[in-house]
């Protein structure tokens, strides 16, 4: 589990809903998007969850302007238009907000800007955009993913198209708006990055291209802070194709994914691909079960993964499912359309009640998306190697967390009853590490209902 790094140096964990009962899984509309109004509609992405608790999220129609927006939701279903974009100052979101260390969101647009080959911004969280940088084409076109800091302070993120062979690229940009293209993509070596990057405790990305490699499908690729790309996995057609998703980590440090296409029967797949490139195919769709996954895996508080298809499912609408890193798949909910929502192309997100969130581009009263939220049967992580695990000790109940180490630092785990609180309380004395896996805990006099956990490192 390499993610100590990724937020600024601070790994969040959640324990929620354990142990005892959960709640079924139920599904509740808290928006239904119009195309009147000016909010805008069409949520490509899904939404992410910020420090104060409530979701921000992209549009990619509607607005002022019709070139969509920027809005924030709360938990309950309170929804505030933040930005209309103009077309000068982006237009199509299409990928996830991420939020920066300095508390400023980030974000790209895939059309708009100076030459309407799409745009990167910044936004604070009361709404004002300040538009970074305009892409041109020859650094690059269309971005459709979000973007990802790395340790740096610097922002990651791919284009769709353009770069030197009109094939995407990957590029670098500081929060001044200076970009560097990383790598131009030009087909052996992958093209058509739709997804975005993820970046690993060493300071690598990994992603996927949806198009490219040597069997034409797509690829994985990891690619150094400083451009160096190596392609880790060329996609065939039966171990999946055209992956359109962002990569995710697991607690056993390997990568996990999905494919839009591909598989036993055409309908996508989930994948396991560990960082030297050992891919194993995990779940492949037949439909029933969801098909064409097109977000990314969310990694929940149960060490399980949870994700949406697109299509398929009990409507052929899409579906919300839950995949252990052994391939073992639980279709948790089928969209039906209506009121509820139908076809969801972002991932969905839990939440720090423990319940996850996500967005529908269809479906709603108006047929232009919603917003849901999912509440989901959680099980506690049985004897994981690493992650969270109960244990108890002579009467005395503890969680203990295994994550890997650097020699000479200093690790502090602290605890909050809330993702909101600012109050984070340290969980007996820091460990100075000798290096490799380090478990650290926390001794509670009484189970809670809900903790989340994060680890202080100091070099």
């Amino acid at each position: 589990m390499k993610i100590l790094r990724h937020l600024a140096s601070i790994a969040v964990f959640a324990l929620a809903g354990w142990p005892g009962a959960a709640p079924a899984q139920t599904l509740t509309n808290l928006w239904t998007f119009s195309t009147s109004g000016g909010v805008g509609y069409f949520p490509f992405a899904s939404i992410i969850q910020a420090s104060d608790g409530n979701f921000y999220g992209t549009l990619g129609s509607g607005g002022a302007g019709n070139d969509g927006s920027v809005f924030r939701i709360t938990p309950t279903g309170s929804l505030t238009n933040l930005h209309s974009f103009t077309g000068s100052d982006g237009a199509i979101s299409s990928g996830q907000l991420v939020l920066g260390s300095d508390g400023n969101f980030y974000g790209t647009t895939g059309y708009g800007g100076i030459s309407n080959n799409g745009t990167v911004f910044q936004m604070t969280p009361s709404g004002t955009l300040t538009n970074l940088h305009s892409f041109i084409g020859s650094d690059g076109s269309g971005p459709a993913a979000g973007l990802v800091e790395g340790s740096d302070g610097s922002f990651y993120g791919t284009t769709l198209n353009g770069g030197v062979n009109g094939t995407g690229a990957v590029f670098k940009i500081t929060a001044a708006g200076t970009l560097t293209v990383l790598h131009s993509f030009g087909g052996p070596d992958g093209a058509f990055p739709y997804a975005g990057l993820l970046m690993d405790g060493d300071g690598n990305f990994y992603g996927t291209t949806s198009s490219g490699g040597t069997g034409g499908s797509g690829t994985v690729f990891r690619i150094s802070a400083s451009g160096s790309l190596t392609n880790l996995h060329f996609f065939s057609g039966i171990d999946g194709g055209s992956p359109q998703a962002e990569l995710a980590e697991g607690t056993d440090g390997n990568f996990y994914g999905t494919t839009y296409f591909g598989g036993a029967v055409g309908s996508g797949t989930v994948f396991q691909i560990t960082s030297s490139g050992s891919f194993t195919n995990l779940h492949s769709f037949t439909g029933a079960d969801g098909g064409n996954p097109w977000a990314p895996l969310v990694l929940g508080s149960d060490g399980n993964f949870y994700g949406t298809s697109y299509r398929g499912g009990a409507s052929k609408m899409g579906t919300v499912f839950r995949i252990s890193t052994t391939g073992s798949l639980t279709s948790l909910h089928s969209f039906t359309g209506g009121v509820e929502g139908a076809f969801p192309q972002g991932p969905v997100v839990q939440g720090s009640d423990g319940c996850f969130y996500g967005a529908t581009v269809f479906g709603g009263t108006n047929n232009v998306g919603t917003v849901f939220r999912l509440s989901v049967t959680l099980s506690p992580p049985a004897n994981q190697v690493s992650g969270l695990q109960f244990f108890t000790v002579f009467g005395t109940t503890g969680m203990a967390v295994q994550i890997p180490s650097v020699a000479g630092e200093t690790y502090q785990l602290q605890y909050s009853a809330s993702m909101v609180s600012a109050n984070w309380i340290d969980t007996g004395e820091p460990t100075l590490s000798i290096g490799g896996p380090l478990i650290l805990t926390d001794f509670m006099t009484a189970v809670p209902s809900q903790r989340f956990y994060r680890v202080v490192i100091t070099p």
